[in-house]
């Protein structure tokens, strides 16, 4: 049968470069969003540019597990057995000052960083026990060892992540289930290239190798993790940072 992986936050950044990643390799891809006409029409122009099948679905860290199981079921009336969860979505939590952060939008943060992502695991899980197994890939963040301004929450939110991809793969090895995290330093986004708070002359930018990570650097870590490449690994974790997290301190 036809490999199959579903990508939470994937109709653009790095999500989107996880999901042609996927595409290259022949997958069927279910590619989540906010947005249900902008994963749908995401969809339609990844199938077309690699000729796979692809699917957007709605998908928001409101829903509640009812909904989440509803996604699967699709998954499932599609004929399709789900080999790989790659869970990219986040809400990264930008501006939030240790006085002043409300303590809703900390909450919104472990909501979508934490708690969603527990809910959808343990979904996708029934599934890939029945299928004699499969690969979890958590994007979380370097934040979660070393910390920058103002963004407690998501740095404390991917700390939790790596917590819960090491329970994981202790309770589901059994299943054959394992559980892994890759971890982005800084990141050619939307707000990189529109240099967004002086991103591109920021110290992190500086990093030992001279450059930060592209899409295609993350999308070939969570694919490795994903794919039988790494058959026998589980409970990891691999830093895409350029070398920033091996250093002390960055050099102006």
């Amino acid at each position: 049968m036809k490999k199959c992986v579903l990508i939470t936050g994937a109709c653009k950044n790095t999500g989107l470069g996880i999901a042609e990643r996927y595409c290259q390799e022949n997958y069927t891809v279910y590619i989540t969003g906010r947005n249900k006409e902008l994963a749908k029409t995401t969809a339609k122009s990844l199938s077309d540019k690699y000729g796979v099948k692809v699917y957007g679905v709605e998908l928001s860290p409101d829903y509640c597990e009812e909904q989440i199981e509803r996604v699967f079921q699709y998954i499932d009336n599609n004929g399709d057995r789900l080999g790989v969860l790659v869970l990219n979505a986040a809400n990264i939590g930008l501006g939030q000052e240790f006085y002043t952060l409300k303590m809703e939008d900390f909450k919104d943060v472990f909501q979508t960083n934490v708690f969603w992502n527990f809910l959808i695991v343990r979904c996708a899980a029934k599934r890939m026990k029945e299928n004699g197994g499969g690969s979890i890939v958590f994007v979380t963040s370097n934040t979660a060892y070393r910390v920058i301004p103002n963004r407690m929450a998501y740095e404390s939110s991917k700390g939790a992540l790596l917590s819960l991809s090491r329970a994981i793969a202790f309770d589901l090895g059994k299943d054959k289930i394992r559980s892994n995290c890759v971890l982005p330093g800084m990141i050619k986004t939307d707000r990189w290239y529109d240099n967004v708070a002086n991103q591109q002359n920021s110290l992190t930018a500086k990093t030992p190798i001279g450059d930060i990570a592209d899409f295609e650097d993350i999308a070939n870590a969570v694919y490795y993790f994903g794919s039988d490449l790494s058959k026998n690994t589980t409970g990891a974790e691999l830093i895409v940072d350029g070398g920033n997290s091996i250093r002390l301190t960055p050099e102006a």
